[in-house]
């Protein structure tokens, strides 16, 4: 860590943090950062999610947590856990609001303020990852998270989502330039909705294009973790609010995704 466990607060006893990044709305991210935490927690990791996306605040309902009261302890916030085990913690600006369907209508510094009690308020105890889920884009939340969280954590790095288009791809360029010149390492780069897999046969088709996830990690010299398919499994897993890793371990969606965070995992223990 770059600071003493004293200065660190409540991230003292995080091992790792990992950004996940889009250029783009609509790739995926959150999907990611849910599939990825699961996946963690059946590996026997303790992980926690920091969802900063403050306009669309979605991961509470893809792990079926409803709109919790959030408490207060000696440290600051309780996060929100999603098993008894206490082996997933969950924070998000959606147990803040009285109403599922309200607006965040807010000026840049109103979110930066509470993007820094996220980062410094939450009493996350002991965690092996923390995964930042962030909105789209490179604005004034990216930055306020960056800075934030270096001030009391080392940043392992970042994890960019995208899908096969060019569209696509191109933004995550701009995500790329964003890391940096923000100095955060890159940990890889997940192609997501990489073909479809019919629900009947299993067979994967490639519907958008295939390979601009990969083909973009090697013109940036960014390592690349993997594709993942559209699979009617999983956003039916995600809409009930289900555990997908658990349900479908025989899936390809499955196995790509224990391969992408196996392959994460490597890299922030070899760092």
């Amino acid at each position: 860590m770059a600071e003493s466990d004293s200065d660190s607060g409540n991230l003292a006893q995080v091992r790792h943090v990992v950004l996940v990044l889009s250029g783009k709305g609509g790739v995926g991210k959150s999907t990611m950062t849910t599939e990825l935490a699961l996946a963690l927690r059946h590996a026997g990791k303790k992980v926690g999610i920091l969802d900063v996306d403050l306009c669309g605040p979605s991961i509470p309902r893809m792990l079926s947590v409803g709109r919790p009261e959030v408490h207060q302890c000696d440290g600051g916030w309780v996060p929100i856990y999603t098993d008894s085990e206490q082996t997933l913690a969950l924070m998000s600006i959606g147990f803040m609001l009285e109403n599922p369907d309200d607006a965040v209508v807010w000026r840049g510094p109103k979110k930066t303020a509470l993007i820094g009690q996220f980062v410094t308020d939450v009493a996350w105890g002991e965690l092996d990852v923390l995964l930042v889920d962030t909105p789209p884009g490179t604005s004034d939340e990216h930055l306020a998270v960056v800075e934030k969280l270096k001030k009391k954590h080392h940043v392992d790095g970042a994890v960019l989502i995208t899908t096969p288009q060019a569209v696509s791809t191109g933004d995550v360029r701009r995500e790329i330039t964003f890391c940096k010149k923000t100095g955060i390492r890159i940990l890889g780069i997940v192609e997501n909705m990489s073909g479809f897999v019919c629900p009947h046969c299993s067979e994967c088709s490639n519907i958008f294009s295939q390979g601009g996830g990969e083909e973009l990690a090697k013109l940036t010299a960014s390592p690349f973790l993997g594709r993942v398919p559209l699979d009617p499994q999983l956003a039916t897993s995600l809409e009930q609010g289900q555990d997908f890793v658990r349900l479908f371990p025989h899936s390809a969606t499955y196995s790509s995704i224990t391969t992408i965070t196996q392959t994460l995992l490597r890299s922030l223990e070899a760092a």
